[in-house]
Order: C-alpha cells, then structure tokens, then sequence
C-alpha cells in the first residue's frame, strides 16, 4: 500500500502544483486616511488587554473552586 500511495503522490504533485493560484497581499504604504484619536486607541488597547487577559484571570481567581473534587 505504500508504494501506490507513493506512486500516486509522485504523480499527483506537479499536476496541482501547475494549477495553483499565486497569492499576493494588497498592502499599502499611505498614511492612514484617518487619524485615531487617544480615546479610541486607550479604548482599543484596553478591550484588547481584557480579551486577553480576562479569561486567565477568571481561572486565576477561581483556582480553589476548580481544584475541589466534588
């Protein structure tokens, strides 16, 4: 059975590499059409740290309730 797969993969591979799509990232080097105000950045930065950082301290806070075998 490995030999088929072998075989198969050998003969397989050029065929779907000659059809593949080339990727390419639209990026931009212009400045921001908009400028973000400290509000909004004080605002993001901080949602983002509680994204990250509330859920690890929840199972922190609560680390003698998980370790209680009922």
């Amino acid at each position: 059975m490995p030999v088929f797969l072998r075989t198969f993969a050998s003969c397989a591979a050029p065929a779907l590499r000659r059809h593949s799509i080339t990727q390419r990232a639209h990026l931009y080097t212009r400045p921001a059409k908009e400028k973000i105000g400290p509000v909004e950045t004080v605002v993001g930065i901080g949602l983002f740290s509680l994204a990250i950082l509330g859920p690890s301290g929840w199972i922190l806070a609560h680390l003698e309730d998980y370790k209680k075998k009922e």
